[in-house]
């Protein structure tokens, strides 16, 4: 056998171990991957601290099970949008007309159903088809003529605004006059107990809209594919993603929901009055969604989170009107939440940078 190389012998008796490089993260980094890989956390801890908060400052008050179901009364509607302008803040748009289509196909089902006397089902489809053609024409300017959503929005908000008053004459339909020709509008309206808490059918309707796009979001390949344009179009699109085509049905389904939302208000405040297209819903929507934990650049974020956002307004509106604060405090502590929110949000993306 011949003799070994000198070399070899220095490889032979080299050290083999292979070099590790275990990086101690501190208390803060972990933070910041656990709140990363779990966006609903932040929002869910800010909520729970907020009712521990106004439970010690008001006492039992507070925790009965009338205040808390009252609450989510009373976000139903924004929730709902809330879950619409979701699923546009993750494509890395967002859509400002969603309150005044909400609005308009609240109108429209009243006055197919009051005023021209169709069947209460037909004139909730035409509601909601009408609702989901407004979110199909923003979809079709954003992805076609890659217009900016914040634009084209702003557009069809002034558009659809003036068409409800337009069509509508302004005039409000009465609560009696639902409730004797169309009653199936104020399904919504319905309550039932569970214990010593009532709920709505609103509330229900809320909750399980947000579960359903929480699941088709985070286990369908469409859900992916939302994530996917919103963190970066010109990757999805070089991966294969339709992304023309992810975007219309994002913003037309964004449309159906706020039709969705007109039949829930419609149960919530009884009658229909073309003069809420000036409420600010679209404003409390992107509020929820923002406190949520949604990155307004697209891309991050669970829907979850929207609907503790949602709740984390309520608990704040009920706890400072039981206190008998004046109004601006709440207009004050959402202005800090939202800047909270969007500060957190760029801390926590710094992760992935």
């Amino acid at each position: 056998m011949a003799q070994a190389q000198e070399f070899e012998k220095v490889l032979s008796s080299s050290d083999t171990s292979v070099a590790a490089f275990d990086e101690h993260k501190s208390a803060v980094k972990r933070a910041q991957h656990f709140l990363h890989s779990t966006p609903a956390a932040v929002p869910l801890i800010v909520l729970v601290l907020a009712i521990i908060i106004f439970g010690i400052t008001i006492g039992g008050r507070f925790f009965s099970s009338y205040t808390l179901t009252l609450i989510l009364q009373q976000i139903a509607i924004v929730g709902i949008l809330g879950a619409a302008q979701t699923l546009v803040i993750l494509t890395a748009g967002i859509d400002l007309s969603i309150g005044v289509i909400m609005v308009i196909s609240a109108v429209i089902m009243g006055n197919c159903a009051v005023s021209y006397g169709m069947p209460a089902v037909l004139a909730v489809a035409i509601g909601l088809v009408a609702g989901g053609a407004c979110g199909l024409l923003n979809g079709v300017l954003v992805a076609y003529m890659k217009l900016p959503p914040f634009i084209v929005t702003l557009g069809t908000w002034n558009i659809v605004m003036a068409t409800n008053f337009i069509y509508s004459a302004n005039e409000t339909i009465r609560d009696t006059d639902v409730d004797v020709q169309a009653p199936l509008l104020h399904l919504f309206a319905l309550s039932f107990k569970v214990g010593t808490a009532v709920l709505t059918l609103g509330v229900i309707a809320m909750v399980v809209l947000v579960l359903v796009l929480w699941y088709v979001l985070n286990h369908t390949a469409w859900g992916r594919h939302v994530y996917a344009v919103g963190d970066d179009q010109e990757a999805a699109k070089l991966s294969g993603i339709q992304t023309k085509k992810v975007l219309m049905t994002v913003y037309a389904l964004a449309g159906l929901i706020a039709a969705f939302a007109a039949w829930v208000s419609i149960g919530r405040n009884g009658s229909i009055s073309p003069s809420a297209a000036v409420t600010d819903y679209n404003l409390q929507a992107i509020t929820a969604t923002v406190i949520g934990g949604i990155s307004l650049f697209g891309g991050r974020g669970s829907i979850l989170g929207t609907l503790f956002g949602a709740m984390i307004v309520g608990v704040v509106s009920m706890g400072l009107n039981m206190l008998g604060a004046d109004p601006q405090w709440k207009v004050l502590l959402t202005g800090v939440l939202i800047i909270g929110a969007v500060a957190i949000d760029q801390w926590i993306r710094k992760v992935s940078a």
